[in-house]
């Protein structure tokens, strides 16, 4: 496995593959998923967090399901550009995850993700409970669309 940029991602990328995004959280993981032409994210169920290695292998039989070709996980950077404790623990996961899978990681900006899905989940006058438990995967929808439109700039841009 290996960590790739996006301009990365995007040279070896097939068409009609897949890829995911990932909000993880200290309780749960947030997943989206695109549809194969990488022009949409949608929010998939968020995965209860229990213990790193039953965390893997869920993410890891996921992936397999539904054919992912990448993970693009939001790096939680800290609105001045600093990474605290947060982006420190998710690049130890990703480094840990290395040893379990090929899959390339893609670490995104996710400043600001959970701000707009909450915004998205208020205006469509989603209950203060099912916010609680969709935010996650909605952030890994926004994560993820962000991932998918700069894919689509670098191949209108090498097209």
């Amino acid at each position: 496995m290996a960590t790739l940029t996006i301009e990365e991602l995007a040279e070896t990328l097939q068409p009609a593959q897949a890829i995911a995004g990932l909000d993880l959280g200290t309780k749960t993981i947030g997943l989206a998923m695109s549809d194969l032409s990488r022009r949409f994210a949608t929010p998939r169920p968020v995965l209860k967090r229990v213990k790193f290695t039953q965390d893997a292998a869920v993410l890891l039989a996921f992936a397999e399901k539904e054919k992912v070709a990448a993970f693009i996980i939001g790096l939680p950077i800290n609105m001045d550009g600093s990474a605290g404790p947060r982006a420190q623990a998710t690049r130890a996961f990703v480094r840990t995850m290395g040893e379990k899978t090929a899959l390339p990681f893609i670490f995104w900006d996710e400043r600001l993700s959970t701000v707009a899905a909450e915004r998205v989940l208020l205006e469509m006058d989603v209950s203060r409970a099912k916010r609680a438990e969709r935010i996650d995967s909605a952030a890994a929808s926004f994560i993820l669309q962000g991932a998918l439109d700069r894919l689509s700039a670098l191949a209108r841009s090498a097209g």
